[in-house]
C-alpha cells in the first residue's frame, strides 16, 4: 500500500513495514496559499476529529477557529515571530484546548492524550482533503488564554495552521531547506519488550 508516493515523500520517508500511504504523505509544510477553505471542507476536518477515541468517552478536546482577518489578527498577536513569518498567509488558524475535568468535577488524567489523538485525526483528514496542516507550540499561552477568554479548567496545547500548500520559493530562504517531509526514528528505538529499556 505504500507505492506511488510523491517523489518528495518517497525520497525522505521509507517505512520498514507496510502501512497506508496516508501516514507517510501527511507532513507539516510551512508554505500556504491564501486560497479560502470552504466551510464544508473545513468542517470535515473537525468531523474527523469528533470521532477520535477518548477516556470514558469524555471527548475533552475543543477547537477555537479563526477564519476572518480580524480573528486571525488576534491569533497573530500571541504567535511567536518565527512562526508568524510563515503562518500569516494560512487562511485558517485553530487553537487546540482540552477540558481538564470530568463530568463530576474531578481531574481527567487523559485530557491531553485525547486532544492529541483528535488533532491526529484532523491532520489525516486534512491530508485526505488535499489540505496541509502545521501545528505550532511557539506561542504565548497566557496571552492566548486572555485574548480568547479561555476558562482556567481548559489546557492550551497548540495552534494549527490549515490551508492549501503554496510554492517553496514563496517562503523566506531560511525556511526553504526545511520544506521537506521529515524522517522518523527507527522502530527499534521506540519499542521495548516487557519493561523499559529491554529491546524487542
Amino acid at each position: 500500500m505504500t507505492t506511488s508516493l510523491p517523489a518528495e515523500v518517497e525520497s525522505n520517508r521509507q517505512p520498514d513495514h507496510e502501512i497506508n500511504p496516508q501516514f507517510l504523505t501527511r507532513w507539516s509544510p510551512r508554505s500556504f496559499t491564501d486560497q479560502e477553505v470552504t466551510e464544508d471542507v473545513l468542517l470535515s476536518l473537525f468531523e474527523a476529529a469528533r470521532w477520535a477515541p477518548s477516556g470514558s468517552n469524555l471527548q475533552p478536546w475543543r477547537f477555537i477557529i479563526a477564519r476572518t482577518p480580524e480573528q486571525r489578527a488576534k491569533f497573530h498577536n500571541f504567535i511567536m515571530p518565527g512562526n508568524r513569518e510563515w503562518c500569516e498567509k494560512a487562511p485558517v488558524l485553530t487553537l487546540v484546548i482540552s477540558h481538564t475535568k470530568t463530568a463530576k468535577g474531578g481531574d481527567n488524567p487523559s485530557h491531553a492524550f485525547d486532544a492529541g489523538t483528535a488533532w491526529g485525526y484532523l491532520a489525516l483528514e486534512a491530508n485526505n482533503q488535499g489540505l496541509i496542516t502545521h501545528a505550532m507550540g511557539g506561542f504565548d499561552r497566557n496571552q492566548a488564554r486572555e485574548a480568547l477568554q479561555i476558562p482556567e479548567e481548559y489546557d492550551i496545547h497548540a495552534v494549527i495552521a490549515i490551508g492549501y500548500r503554496g510554492p517553496v520559493n514563496a517562503l523566506d530562504e531560511k525556511f526553504q531547506e526545511r520544506e521537506v517531509p521529515s524522517g522518523r526514528r527507527e522502530l527499534s528505538e521506540l519499542l521495548y519488550s516487557g519493561e523499559f529499556g529491554q529491546t524487542l
